[in-house]
């Protein structure tokens, strides 16, 4: 598994996870966007009170960090046993739980009052079927999060990462507008809330 400063988790040749460089940035304006892209992801949880929370996509644990804070019960999926390690490790409480599963191997045993996919539907080759399958199993809430294009990618190039790929993370085959992902989005969920950070979409949605 090869890790860097620039770039993010590798695992058989497949992007795994961001690695340090997203979450865990030294520059005084990017701690500030994290800052405001957790505050966002905490208040709509909070909305919420959820009783049982579906992390889709848990990553390295740091959302998982944030809903950790409620009283619900958590349960985190990922594709890498290696990436659900890291998490284990930064997150380590008995009512949370982590399993290696993909997104497009949700079913109904995986249903919660809160679903959350953050920086999740980018990766994916068919994302229309990845948010199906969230839809099936958010009863009936669901936030979710995308890089807001061109915005993430410009901000990307402008720190020098990824200049080659002119600051295309890597991983990211999807990229969305604010209002390209709310039109997604819609097809399946009603929108609650919008939340058109910088440089990230964050929606907080219900079922239909």
């Amino acid at each position: 598994m090869n890790q860097n400063r620039h770039f993010p988790l590798i695992e058989d040749g497949v992007v795994v996870g961001t690695g340090s460089n997203k979450y865990e940035m030294r520059n005084p304006v990017g701690k500030y966007l994290l800052y405001q892209f957790d505050q966002a992801i905490t208040e709509l949880v909070s909305q919420i009170k959820p009783k049982n929370i579906l992390e889709v996509g848990c990553g390295e644990g740091h959302i998982t960090q944030i809903l950790s804070q409620t009283n619900a019960s958590l349960h985190c999926i990922d594709i890498s046993d290696k990436i659900l390690e890291i998490a284990k490790n930064r997150v380590n409480y008995s009512r949370i739980s982590f399993e290696k599963k993909s997104i497009y191997d949700l079913h109904d045993t995986d249903r919660a009052t809160l679903v959350v996919c953050c920086e999740v539907l980018e990766h994916l080759e068919h994302p229309q079927i990845g948010l199906e399958k969230l839809a099936s199993v958010a009863k009936p809430y669901c936030i979710l999060s995308v890089p807001r294009e061109p915005i993430f990618r410009t901000l990307n190039f402008l720190r020098g990462a990824y200049l080659t790929k002119f600051g295309n993370s890597p991983g990211h085959i999807q990229h969305w507008s604010r209002r390209g992902f709310i039109k997604l989005v819609e097809t399946k969920f009603e929108i609650l809330s919008v939340k058109a950070l910088l440089p990230w979409t964050v929606i907080l949605a219900q079922t239909k």
